[in-house]
């Protein structure tokens, strides 16, 4: 145990001493400090570990139907404006695997992926909206909760029920800025709506 600690100390010692010389090779370091690398392994685990656990990847393609659907949104709908044709019509878009073709849906995450979920956001946004107070998955107790009140100010209700954890007071005012910001009520509130659901749904 003691000499796998010491050999772990050196290897250590010489990454943290590695250097950059001016003439691009590698030297040491003597100011370097391995311990503040040893601490951080010893909290969060190796490279090789973390790297799994900490990293983010896309919203998977039925998942992604599947919060859109327990939320409210028709995924059958055919109105060319809809978040549910631009989710049945965008799988491709989505990276959605082509399973006659053995190709795997691709999981890792991409800008184009990323801005097509966050428009599909923006269309759902009006369905999530008047849906919500009508969703079992939403009712505390029995009680419906709304993402906004009759002063079309943010809940915190809602925004729990939209993201699936509990939400925080920054949350709610950057949701009512949001809302307070732009041209219009509606567009403020369907652009709020998005932008939470996509905080807590991919990768941004």
């Amino acid at each position: 145990m003691i000499k796998h600690l010491v050999i772990s100390l050196a290897s250590l010692a010489g990454l943290a001493a590695c250097t950059v010389e001016v003439d691009g090779t590698y030297g040491p370091d003597p100011s370097a400090d391995p311990w503040p690398v040893l601490d951080r392994i010893e909290r969060e685990g190796p490279p090789r570990y973390t790297s799994r656990v900490h990293s983010c990847s896309k919203m998977r393609y039925r998942t992604l139907g599947n919060v859109l659907a327990s939320r409210g949104v028709a995924l059958t709908s055919t109105d060319p404006s809809s978040a549910g044709l631009a989710y049945t019509n965008g799988a491709a878009s989505l990276a959605w695997g082509a399973l006659l073709q053995r190709v795997r849906e691709n999981v890792e995450v991409g800008l184009a992926t990323q801005s097509k979920i966050f428009d599909i956001f923006v269309q759902a946004a009006p369905e999530i909206i008047a849906q919500m107070s009508a969703r079992p998955e939403c009712k505390v107790n029995g009680v419906a909760v709304t993402l906004f009140d009759a002063s079309n100010k943010c809940q915190a209700g809602g925004i729990t029920c939209l993201t699936g954890y509990p939400a925080s007071q920054l949350q709610v005012d950057l949701c009512n800025q949001t809302v307070a910001r732009a041209d219009t009520v509606e567009q403020g509130k369907q652009l709020a709506v998005a932008v939470i659901a996509a905080a807590a749904h991919t990768c941004e």
